[in-house]
């Protein structure tokens, strides 16, 4: 049953970083949160080839990561207009050390807890994430870049690794941490599922096409710090 899940979040997953990639192409925007893309990768890069996972999950890892590469390539493509006070030199150097934070912080945390497969680094910036693409439709304004497609399976790909790690996996089935990170998870994707769903019937109901890669770049004063998440 853990291996089933596994796969059923391997498959949920990967199609949520493909469609991300289509709407960022789409859009000429980043489709994932800056913070939670650079620790996304790390944990990928870390758990594919410094302590790499045995048997099924680790060609899956690899695959999540050479995925993210492209979410990389298009987060440093297009994500300097969407930080117009900022010099692209600094965007650069802020994303490199975002990248570099994250790297050491997920490295660390699990040689700390002893954390073989690295499950809490992983959920905790899972749940990170959940709540930045919330974030992101609320600072955006628009759904550049996003779309319920997005959001519908990135819950279905979170559901059943949560449900191996939280009942068939141990020690995490015995850890009341990760059971929280899993449930809080869970909460957030599905109001994320909702928020951009009623984005989606708004722009309907006003008979708005795509949104404009113009439209998913602009900021508003003083949002330029709060949107790097």
């Amino acid at each position: 049953m853990f291996a089933i899940l596994v796969v059923a979040a391997g498959i949920g997953w990967t199609a949520t970083y493909v469609q991300i990639i289509q709407h960022g192409v789409r859009d000429r925007v980043y489709g994932m949160p800056l913070a939670a893309l650079c620790a996304n990768i790390s944990w990928e890069f870390i758990f594919a080839f410094v302590h790499p996972y045995p048997h099924l999950l680790r060609p899956v890892t690899v695959v999540w990561f050479c995925v993210d590469l492209i979410l990389v390539y298009q987060a440093l493509k297009f994500g300097p207009a969407q930080f117009p006070s900022l010099k692209r030199g600094i965007f650069y150097a802020m994303f490199a050390l975002t990248m570099a934070s994250t790297y050491l912080s997920v490295l660390l945390l699990s040689s700390e807890l002893g954390d073989r497969w690295g499950a809490y680094a992983a959920f905790g910036q899972n749940l990170a994430m959940s709540v930045l693409f919330l974030t992101m439709l609320h600072h955006r304004g628009t759904l550049a870049g996003q779309s319920l497609g997005i959001a519908v399976t990135k819950l279905l790909g979170t559901v059943p690794a949560s449900l191996a790690f939280s009942l068939y996996r141990r020690p995490y089935s015995d850890s009341s941490l990760i059971h929280f990170l899993c449930a809080a998870i869970f909460v957030f994707d599905l109001l994320y599922v909702l928020a951009v769903r009623d984005a989606v019937h708004s722009r309907r109901a006003a008979g708005a096409g795509v949104p404009t890669a113009r439209a998913g770049a602009e900021a508003l004063p003083g949002q330029e710090a709060t949107r790097w998440l």
